[in-house]
């Protein structure tokens, strides 16, 4: 059995922050285990989440307005989003912002092209 804590996965917003590198070392680095050592243990420790599902989202744009104009759009209604026409849309892991995506049609279905990652070491790690 491992010397590592349980991972809680109610918990892993910290996987998908800036600071990436140091939540795959994990408890390692408590540990004094040698950089070295923890560069050879991240397939491993990716290889953990590798089955867990995200849901990816692309959004082409959005806007806030009151409950009151809600309940008066109509079938006619025009509501003006915030994104012009042609911007790169968001693209949205669980609902976070993971970075920018342009929509393309592959085989007769719609799919996005990355544009960019928001966190370059995430970026880094699927390369």
């Amino acid at each position: 059995m491992s010397d590592q804590s349980p991972i809680d996965p109610d918990n892993l917003d910290h996987f998908f922050t800036s600071d990436a590198d140091s939540a795959i070392k994990g408890d390692d680095e408590q540990n004094n285990v040698p950089t070295t050592a923890l560069q050879q243990d991240k397939p491993r420790h990716l290889a953990l989440f590798s089955r867990i599902p995200v849901t990816l989202t692309l959004e082409v744009a959005s806007v806030e307005i009151s409950l009151a104009e809600l309940i008066n759009v109509g079938g006619d209604s025009v509501i003006e989003l915030d994104k012009l026409a042609g911007e790169p849309l968001d693209v949205k892991v669980n609902g976070v912002l993971f970075g920018s995506a342009e929509v393309v049609v592959v085989n007769d279905k719609y799919a996005l092209r990355l544009i960019d990652f928001n966190n370059q070491q995430l970026a880094e790690l699927v390369q």
